[in-house]
């Protein structure tokens, strides 16, 4: 049984992905809503039937009360089989329609409805570009993976649960009142007006205010995990005081926030307690006064007293659930801030595989500001021969990495073309792109995962045999065998602790370099691939890169200038350009800047701050 209202749904099912999903929330949840559109039709008359049956209970509540007026067997009698055919109903059918309710609502909706949203917001989110990612705190964008699908969970569960059924509630208990006698009504819609009020002044606060404790707890969530993500620096630097300072402002303004959400809560339940004594008074006294002039019979007095009794305990539930589905619309709305952020960096309507042939880079006139007037590349103009291995040297800031960055398409370039086998790469799918490119960068950080399971993110179908092999090649296989987590997981098993810190800094670069060797893409690219390397293993290590160079097309970013000395051509580039272009020897016989930078190098490694 739970399993065939559990699988009503397949939260994983195929689905339009949208480029710019909708900015506002209604529409953005009925996208989510779409699998779910019979499971809430069916969901809603139920929740409708179950208010309606409540009603009547009461209504048949007070008409037992004028049926036991008469004699006991008389009464049996007159009324047995229909009392009896009403006790069959309590005892099994109203039970079996407010099970079937409840499965749809808790079993069918609820569990797929948030990981439908989570699993879809994620996607939509990882096909983000890389510049997007840092423009923003990896644990905001989390917190908001994470907290926005139950949000929209609760939304949903309060508009079964108690929107609907309270509207119905309330319909019914008026054609309930006004059946009795119809001014028993007036002060029903009287104290409806008021509530109304209430409730429009009540979520009209709520919803901002919500929103605003929602932005505050984001924002502690991304100041508490740059602390602990970055927990090496603040300890070297003796920062624990600062850290706490900074997290104790957003801690702070969570408080203040909370305390605004609170104090309307504060004066709804007051205004409600108010209320509810009018309806009482106004409604059972009302009865009661009719029952004196013998216009109404005493069970019209217990159903009226019975009805009013019920909408005073259920008000204030209605109300809770009113301010907690706006609460939840504000995180939703809080949200949807980054997941229902356009998807700028695309690839093409009809883009197609990259086909790589011979490995060839032709960068025609690129120019490069990340939107700024200045910065990064300015009209660069470069050709790479199939398999030419070029060295790639700057200042910091002169434009290397900026270079790289759009070869890999992490940005498309603002003007110009870069092609690769005289295809545009924008022309091409992203992945296919990247696939043909294989990256070593200076920092090596690693996926909090197995050893096995980090290189084999170079190639996923490779063999154990495979993984040993490049491990090998990379001067890693014997490091590992001799490593054990805190779990008893050892050699390839053991995991490496998030962003690999529970390995030195040569140690995840050699398997950053397995997992390189691995993949074997036809392009590599080399930003400082040794720099966390002692001199032995980089030796060792060199003699490596320089075998998987071998057949292939490649860029190395070096500042240890002997890494690239015996580079095809070497490029040195300033302030967004490329400024000399030749082999080792006749660039130092120039005299130019890369003479400049190997006769200023120390121990073969160029300072990148140093003056022009």
């Amino acid at each position: 049984m739970f399993r065939f209202f559990e699988n009503l749904v397949d939260p994983y099912g195929p689905y339009a992905q949208d480029d710019r999903p909708p900015t506002r929330v209604w529409p953005f949840l009925g996208v989510y809503a779409r699998p779910f559109h019979r499971v809430f039709v069916w969901t809603a008359l139920l929740s409708i039937l179950v208010a309606g049956i409540e009603v009547w209970l009461i209504y048949y509540m007070g008409r037992v009360v004028d049926i036991l007026g008469g004699e006991p067997a008389q009464v049996w009698a007159d009324h047995g089989w229909e009392l009896i055919a009403v006790a069959i109903f309590i005892l099994f059918l109203r039970p079996a329609i407010q099970l079937v309710d409840v499965l749809l609502l808790n079993n069918a909706i609820l569990p797929n409805f948030g990981t439908l949203i989570r699993w879809r917001a994620h996607k939509h989110v990882l096909r983000q570009s890389v510049g997007w990612f840092e423009n923003d705190f990896a644990g905001r964008i989390a917190n908001r993976i994470m907290q926005t699908p139950p949000a929209a969970g609760e939304v949903i569960f309060q508009i079964f649960d108690a929107i609907s059924f309270s509207i119905a509630y309330f319909i019914g208990a008026g054609v309930l009142l006004m059946a009795a006698d119809p001014r028993l009504l007036l002060p029903l819609v009287g104290w409806l007006v008021l509530y109304g009020l209430l409730v429009r002044w009540t979520i009209t606060r709520v919803e901002p205010a919500s929103k605003a404790a929602s932005d505050a707890r984001s924002a502690i969530t991304g100041r508490v995990v740059d602390s602990y993500s970055n927990i090496h620096s603040v300890k070297m630097f003796a920062h624990h005081d600062l850290e706490l300072t900074y997290a104790k402002e957003a801690i702070e303004d969570s408080r203040r926030t909370f305390q605004t959400e609170m104090r309307i809560f504060t004066v709804m339940d007051g205004t409600l307690v108010a209320l509810n004594g009018v309806l009482i008074i106004g409604v059972v006294g009302w009865a009661i006064w009719l029952w004196m002039m013998g216009e109404a019979t005493v069970g019209v007095v217990a159903a009226a007293t019975a009805l009013t009794l019920r909408l005073n305990a259920m008000t204030g539930w209605i109300m809770w659930a009113l301010t907690t589905f706006f609460r939840q619309l504000g995180v939703v709305a809080e949200g949807m801030e980054t997941i229902a952020q356009p998807i700028d960096l695309v690839d093409a309507p009809n883009a197609t595989d990259l086909k790589l042939t011979e490995g060839k880079i032709e960068i025609r006139d690129v120019s490069h500001h990340y939107g700024r007037v200045s910065g990064g590349l300015d009209h660069i103009d470069l050709t790479i021969l199939p398999g030419e291995k070029i060295g790639l040297i700057g200042r910091s800031g002169a434009g290397k990495s900026s270079l790289v960055k759009l070869l890999l398409r992490f940005y498309d370039v603002e003007t110009g073309q870069i092609l690769i086998d005289g295809q545009d790469i924008r022309a091409v799918t992203q992945d296919s792109l990247r696939r043909h490119i294989g990256m070593v960068q200076q920092d090596s950080s690693l996926l909090h995962r197995s050893v096995r399971d980090n290189i084999l993110y170079g190639r996923p179908d490779a063999t154990e045999a495979e993984v040993i092999a490049a491990a090998k090649q990379a001067e890693a296989h014997e490091f590992i065998l001799t490593l054990e987590d805190p779990q008893g997981r050892r050699g390839y098993d053991a995991h490496v602790g998030e962003r690999g810190v529970k390995l030195s800094g040569g140690q995840r670069q050699r398997v950053t370099l397995a997992r390189v060797i691995l993949k074997n893409a036809p392009i590599l690219l080399l930003d400082e691939a040794t720099s966390a390397l002692d001199s032995e293993v980089e030796a060792a290590i060199q003699e490596t890169l320089y075998g998987m160079m071998q057949g292939k097309t490649v860029i190395a970013i070096a500042h240890r200038l002997s890494t690239i000395a015996e580079m095809d051509r070497i490029l040195v580039m300033d302030h967004g350009r490329i400024v000399e272009d030749g082999p080792h020897d006749d660039l130092l016989a120039k005299g130019g800047l890369y003479a400049q930078f190997w006769a200023r190098q120390s121990g073969g490694f160029l300072n990148p701050e140093a003056d022009e």
